[in-house]
């Protein structure tokens, strides 16, 4: 279907005034990074009055923004605003617990990636359904929710969630080793200590190789076997193993791509994490391409795909039998017997 004037027109507004508040938004975005390295309080009050006739103004784009989707796309934003108002408040109550855990903001921060490839996988949906030749839109990436191998890629991204709570287990021993189990007393405090003393060095290094290695693998786990499980019901131990030997079997091509997705991530976080919205579906799209080149596809193994207009519920042939939760049908048995 064609978009009328009225959609583009509402489309060019949004996406005006999400260019406006990140441009304008970026003279408080500058303030508050200097006001987190200025010790005087002199300073710090002038910082505050200097951006203070602004801040609420450029808030207003972002009421333009909601306003916006609610009266010209309802659907969109009854889904998806509603979602990012309670991750929203989910980050802020959670940000208000590093009060005394400074020196797990930058850990949880990039650690979150860890479980990047799980939060994508309904882009992977999208993306599976162009490449058939379909024309998806933003309810094709529910369509994961039918998926016969849902219980292998929860049981995967959970995994994956394991991996970031060991990671945030790991970072905080680090820092006891080096600080001892006090926490520190202030966010300027401690990234000056980081960045100007021996220790504050140890951390960095050690805490970055640490991290490395926690990345590397999650990155070895998941660039092949989530989209896998998606386009074939193979179990949850073959997608794995697939993935973890397309790795090393080609170490340049996965470890280009994940500094490809480690730099995409950093560039989209730096303003105030908007970028990440056009970041995420990039990245996700090209997760999907980056599996088809490096798995020979196959038609006669790939699922289904069910229309955005078919019910919910599955035809008894597409559930997935228990056995092939972890493990791929056995050799000349049908999906039926």
């Amino acid at each position: 279907m064609e978009p009328t004037n009225l959609t583009v027109f509402w489309a060019g507004v949004i996406a005006f005034s999400i260019l406006m508040y990140v441009i304008l938004d970026g003279f408080d975005l500058g303030v508050g990074i200097l006001f987190g390295t200025t010790p005087d309080e002199k300073n710090r009050q002038a910082m505050l009055n200097t951006i203070a006739p602004f801040w609420d103004g450029n808030e207003t784009w972002l009421v333009v923004i909601g306003a916006s989707l609610f009266a010209a796309f309802p659907m969109v934003y009854a889904v998806f605003l509603g979602a990012f108002y309670v991750f929203v408040g989910l980050a802020l109550t959670y940000l208000e617990s590093f009060a005394n855990a400074l020196q797990l903001v930058f850990p949880v921060a990039a650690g979150f990636a860890l479980v990047g490839p799980f939060l994508a996988i309904g882009l992977y949906e999208m993306s599976r359904r162009r490449e058939l030749g379909m024309n998806p839109d933003w309810r094709s990436a529910f369509a994961v929710l039918r998926s016969p191998s849902l219980p292998a890629i929860g049981v995967l991204g959970l995994l994956m969630l394991a991996i970031f709570i060991v990671w945030i287990g790991a970072a905080e021993a680090i820092y006891v080793w080096l600080y001892g189990s006090d926490p520190p007393t202030s966010a300027a405090g401690f990234l000056g200590d980081a960045l100007t003393t021996t220790r504050g060095w140890l951390l960095i290094g050690v805490g970055g190789f640490v991290g490395f290695c926690f990345a590397a693998l999650a990155l070895c786990i998941s660039a092949i076997s989530f989209p896998l499980l998606l386009d074939r019901d193979v179990g949850l131990v073959v997608a794995v193993s697939t993935s973890l030997r397309t790795a090393w079997e080609n170490p340049v091509a996965v470890a280009l791509w994940g500094l490809i997705v480690a730099a995409g991530l950093i560039l989209g976080s730096i303003p105030l994490f908007i970028g990440l919205a056009i970041v995420m579906p990039v990245l996700g799209h090209g997760t999907w391409h980056f599996y088809r080149r490096a798995i020979v596809r196959d038609p006669v193994q790939e699922l289904p795909v069910l229309g955005p207009s078919e019910a919910m519920g599955r035809p008894a042939a597409y559930h997935a039998r228990a056995h092939s939760f972890l493990f791929p049908w056995p050799e000349g048995e049908s999906k039926d017997s």
